[in-house]
């Protein structure tokens, strides 16, 4: 078992243990984990072999469920299903002419217009990180600034971890604190991440997370 597998593995189950006592809903809509010949069909699909962290999450969860609560990662974004990735992936090949290997694993539900990604295009200085594509806008490495690098898409989820436990913002690689993703808790027991300094985005009966819970 490789060491980002491993890191994945532990990783997420913080996060999972803190949606189950803090977000019932939101844990409610983790997806089974994805079978070995499930993953293997996706990469075939479409010609790009998963990082091994990308794997390792699937092998955890088949993404998520949509519904009240399914904004679990950062920005308010839901985990695709492996079919759902394959079909966002084959859009922006085919119809939006983006290069390939570059892997759309999360949005916004319902929202086609951008999301989270991974870079999967083996020997480039930016392989295995994580960036934000949008439709009119291209894709770009998260955080700006960071670096040929990235951000790994395993040390991005440790810190999604840590900011739930410890009811923080994420935090980003250079320490600097990414106010405008706050974890905040709904009236329905569903997580999601907003600026809570915008009124229009925090209504009555969120809950901003403020410290340890």
């Amino acid at each position: 078992m490789s060491d980002d597998t491993q890191r994945v593995a532990a990783a997420w189950g913080r996060i999972e243990t803190w949606l189950s006592g803090h977000a019932a809903a939101s844990a409610g809509l983790l997806r089974p984990p994805a079978g070995e010949a499930d993953i293997a069909a996706a990469e075939v699909a479409m010609g790009v072999e998963f990082t091994a962290a990308l794997a390792a999450w699937y092998r955890v969860h088949d993404g998520f469920d949509e519904g009240h609560g399914a904004g679990i990662l950062p920005s308010g974004m839901t985990m695709l299903p492996l079919a759902d990735l394959v079909d966002e992936y084959r859009m922006r090949t085919r119809d939006w002419e983006r290069e390939a290997g570059v892997l759309p694993f999360a949005r916004m539900a319902g929202d086609t217009w951008s999301g989270w990604y991974v870079d999967a295009r083996r020997g480039e200085p930016s392989y295995g990180g994580l960036g934000h594509w949008s439709v009119d806008g291209g894709d770009d490495l998260y955080p700006l600034g960071q670096g040929a690098g990235g951000w790994p898409l395993v040390d991005w989820l440790d810190e999604i971890a840590a900011a739930l436990e410890a009811g923080r913002c994420l935090r980003r690689p250079d320490g600097m604190d990414d106010k405008h993703d706050w974890p905040v808790l709904t009236g329905s027991q569903g997580l999601t991440w907003i600026d809570p300094r915008d009124p229009r985005l925090f209504p009555d009966g969120m809950i901003k997370l403020d410290g340890p819970r």
